[in-house]
């Protein structure tokens, strides 16, 4: 008899589940978007209960697509958007507030004066993790400091923090589970990722009650069962991971060395460094890959705020396009050697430049310049910031032999051989783009007996194309020398 995993793919435009056999192949799926509420310049939220019911939503229909019930399923795996904050009623289940999302910024005034304090040098030492809004701890003081009587209810044990995961376990388990994995923990900067374990220092720092905090759990563990009425039998939840962590597992990148990029709403690229929690003298986060059976596996991460959503952007705020598939052909017409640069700061800019005042800009425009240069540029860009963050980690001392990549704007041949080309290394897609959900699937597998090791996993994966670079020294040097010159243009116009 087959036995399925489901994943949970809660991601920040839509919330995803994707039914997987033992083979590790996608059997049945369901993608539902949900609201972007944007209150103000630079603010971000969600509605933590549309969250929730997107899921459960998306969970049922692709059970029925998958043409089985919740008891054929053997666990769930879930993935998750990472640093988005929720803080919740323990007694009722209900939000405080709406959910402040990863790219959020209005914690950044605080996070300067935490820095012009000189407490950054600890953060980095004990998470791994720079001062920026980006993080989840500046975003729970904030619901805390502006939400009536929420501080005091805090400290008296009443209300609970959750990064997605923790939020749609709790519900999942009908609040009888109240915790979270080491990667998620580790993106909060609340977590010391060498003794792994919440930091008192830093809870005092960032002045978040200890009462509010989920249990830190093994990536792949017993985390509960949902309750019966969710699926219509009791599954465990049995592996967790934020969605880059689970990229990478679910990329078999399982040794040091190994790099995934991920092109979603942002990009994420992760290097797998093993035991060793490497610390970057060039701005990178040092970050958990995963935990498992009590030890971790650390990395480097890269983050960049605007991938996929650079060309939302120009389809829905410009309209220059009606679909993202538009794109390459647009790219094929003007070619790589476009004098066009897009530098979408839209909520800052990510590593290694971490300037959250920095804001978007096109440079270069000419009386000719039209839409499919813009467009160009808008997928160019995703290239320029992935090589930013490749050149970072060679500062730092750490090697990439080749990149896999995933998500959505991998499916692009054009941007990927221009990836190959601008950062002079070999591309491999994998036969399973969807990696996010197939590392959660990994995940639950692992601790519900499908998979024994690490080593079986990595035998699924398999390359569907490997894009190897093809562009002259000359050619590259120019371009991304025209991109530098850009970028610092947006950093210093404020």
């Amino acid at each position: 008899m087959t036995r399925y995993l489901l994943a949970i793919d809660q991601g920040t435009t839509s919330s995803r589940a994707i039914v997987f056999d033992e083979t590790g192949t996608s059997v049945g799926s369901d993608q539902q978007e949900f609201h972007q509420y944007f209150p103000k310049d630079g603010w971000v939220e969600h509605d933590a209960r549309e969250i929730w019911e997107t899921t459960l939503g998306v969970c049922r229909s692709a059970l029925k697509k998958a043409a089985i019930e919740g008891g054929d399923i053997a666990g769930i795996g879930i993935t998750n958007q990472r640093e988005t904050t929720v803080i919740w009623d323990r007694a009722t289940g209900e939000p405080l507030h709406h959910a402040i999302v990863w790219q959020d910024r209005r914690t950044a005034a605080v996070c300067s004066k935490l820095k012009s304090d000189g407490y950054e040098d600890m953060v980095v030492e004990r998470t791994g993790l720079l001062i920026d809004p980006y993080f989840s701890a500046t975003k729970i003081a904030w619901i805390l400091d502006h939400t009536e009587g929420a501080r005091d209810r805090a400290e008296r044990g009443e209300l609970a923090f959750g990064t997605m995961d923790s939020w749609l376990l709790w519900n999942l388990t009908g609040g009888r589970s109240h915790a979270t994995d080491a990667t998620n923990a580790s993106r909060t900067a609340l977590f010391n990722i060498h003794t792994q374990s919440w930091d008192e220092e830093l809870l005092t720092l960032f002045r978040v009650p200890r009462a509010l905090l989920p249990e830190v759990m093994d990536s792949a563990a017993d985390y509960g069962q949902t309750d019966v009425e969710w699926l219509g039998a009791q599954v465990p939840v049995a592996g967790i991971a934020g969605d880059q962590h689970a990229a990478l597992i679910g990329q078999a990148c399982f040794e040091p060395g190994m790099a995934k990029s991920t092109y979603g709403t942002g990009c994420f690229l992760i290097l797998n460094t093993g035991q060793k929690a490497l610390r970057s003298e060039n701005r990178l986060l040092t970050t958990m890959a995963y935990r498992l059976n009590g030890v971790p596996t650390y990395a480097m991460e890269g983050s960049i705020f605007v991938a996929g959503a650079a060309m939302q952007w120009l389809r829905d705020g410009l309209g220059l396009i009606s679909h993202a598939g538009e794109s390459l052909e647009l790219a094929q017409t003007v070619g790589v050697d476009n004098p066009v640069y897009l530098v979408p700061a839209f909520t800052g800019l990510g590593a290694p430049h971490w300037d959250p005042h920095a804001r978007g800009a096109i440079m270069g425009l000419t009386r000719d310049t039209g839409i499919a240069e813009i467009v160009t540029a808008g997928l160019q860009s995703v290239c320029y910031q992935t090589k930013d963050l490749v050149r970072a980690i060679q500062n730092d001392g750490a090697s990439l032999a080749s990149l896999r990549v995933d998500g959505g704007m991998a499916v692009n041949d054009w941007v990927m051989q221009f990836l190959a080309d601008i950062l002079n290394v070999d591309v491999d897609r994998p036969t399973i783009t969807e990696t996010t959900a197939l590392g959660a699937a990994y995940l639950a597998g692992l601790q519900v007996g499908i998979w024994s090791s690490l080593e079986q996993i990595s035998q699924l994966w398999g390359c569907e194309r490997q894009f190897r670079p093809d562009m002259k020294p000359a050619m590259r040097e120019s371009l991304y020398a025209g991109w530098l010159d850009a970028v610092e243009r947006v950093c210093n116009n404020h």
